[in-house]
């Protein structure tokens, strides 16, 4: 049975988009991830960069001259968010736009050939090989986060025409945008698990992207990189090959998972702290944009060393009220052999102030704590030999240690 919990933080779609009011004080508010179907579909850009209907050669005739920084990597298909897994090099977009026209062509004369699987992956290799003999360019290449609008910075804007294109959706009528950015690539591509430290509404202008998105109470099962590193805001666990006796919790992390599938004209908002992966089908196009919360907006410097402590007391509190699961991982796994002979003397006094019907209400609440009561016994008995045996070892040093003195 679903939880209460679990159900009120389950993706929403919506087939009409709500009012900016609405959008604000309900689906924001709640933080959790919202679907608006056809949100782009009165785009310019929905019909004029349709690849199919000859929007490579309007962006080439648009911005072509326009020069991107592109995210290359060498565990292409996937791509991850450090540093050390990827660079970023400046390349001519009307490039790029070739190498997505040759894969477009490709895959044309693979559909209309109905060449097999093999045949088709050996065209793939023909066409890489292609891209690389133009101008040198590495196996795969995607265009991520290409700044269409940048508040901050926009000395860094590459493709500000396109925001003619564009309309910033009804929704977001109330937000002040911290930035509108460009994603498109050329082949399949896979972007490793992270999350934003903005509010991010994700519009497929073309193609198809698959998103799996976890809420920040997963974090656990992600491993998140160190917070004092550059990708402190991505999963340590690789996509590929998951080390599972590295990190044994992101086995189970699916159990927290939502999918969604965006086509063309579709959004997705992704509130700010949310985990998503996203793989992108051939040649797909979309448009985000970022924006600060107003929780973010409303924390005040001087307040954070409070807010800190409040929330390290409510996780504190919340793994407290998971005592038992607590108890039994120490007994079991952590008690030492002094703690062993700490806690049984402990036993020993209780059981001398107190009468027979209350010792007997004692153990019997402390041993259901844990699913093997007779684990947890047996734990603590060895853990009381242990200490008796270092004991009597201890005796036995001294003893010798004399006789060798004298």
């Amino acid at each position: 049975m679903e939880s209460s919990s679990s159900s009120s933080i389950r993706i929403r779609i919506f087939d009409e988009l709500p009012t900016a009011e609405d959008f604000d004080s309900v689906i924001e508010l709640s933080n959790v991830p919202a679907v608006f179907r056809g949100c782009t579909k009165s785009w310019k850009a929905f019909s004029h960069w349709n690849p199919s209907n000859g929007g490579l050669d309007y962006l080439q005739a648009r911005v072509g001259s326009c020069t991107v920084e592109a995210m290359v990597s060498q565990s292409a298909p996937v791509f991850y968010g450090d540093l050390g897994s990827h660079q970023r090099v400046p390349l001519p977009f009307s490039n790029f736009l070739d190498f997505c026209k040759k894969a477009t062509q490709m895959q044309s004369k693979r559909h209309h050939q109905g060449l097999d699987h093999c045949a088709a992956s050996q065209t793939d290799n023909d066409t890489k090989h292609a891209c690389l003999s133009l101008e040198d360019a590495p196996e795969q290449i995607y265009l991520a986060q290409v700044p269409i609008m940048n508040s901050d910075r926009q000395e860094t804007v590459q493709l500000e025409i396109l925001k003619e294109d564009i309309q910033t959706p009804s929704i977001l009528a109330l937000k002040e945008l911290s930035s509108i950015n460009l994603w498109m690539n050329n082949a399949e591509a896979r972007s490793s698990t992270h999350y934003d430290p903005h509010h991010n509404l994700l519009c497929i202008v073309s193609g198809c992207k698959r998103v799996v998105l976890w809420p920040p109470s997963a974090s656990p099962s992600l491993y998140p990189m160190p917070i004092y590193g550059e990708a402190s805001n991505h999963s340590s666990v690789s996509l590929e090959n998951p080390d599972y006796s590295i990190y044994p919790r992101a086995e189970c992390s699916m159990e927290f998972a939502q999918k969604v599938v965006l086509q063309a004209g579709d959004a997705l908002f992704i509130p700010e702290g949310w985990f998503h992966q996203v793989d992108s089908d051939d040649l797909t196009i979309a448009v985000n944009f970022w924006w600060r919360s107003n929780m973010m907006s409303c924390m005040l410097e001087h307040m954070d060393a409070y807010y800190l402590r409040r929330i390290l007391r409510r996780l504190i509190d919340k793994e407290m009220h998971n005592f038992p699961r607590t108890l039994e991982a120490l007994v079991l796994h952590v008690l030492s052999p002094v703690g062993a002979e700490v806690l049984t003397r402990k036993f020993d006094e209780m059981d001398q102030h107190t009468l027979e019907e209350d010792r007997n209400g004692f153990y019997e609440a402390f041993y259901s704590a844990f699913d093997d009561q007779s684990a947890a016994m047996n734990s603590i008995l060895k853990g009381k030999e242990l200490f008796t045996q270092q004991a009597f070892k201890n005796v036995l040093d001294k003893f010798v240690g004399v006789n060798l003195e004298s």
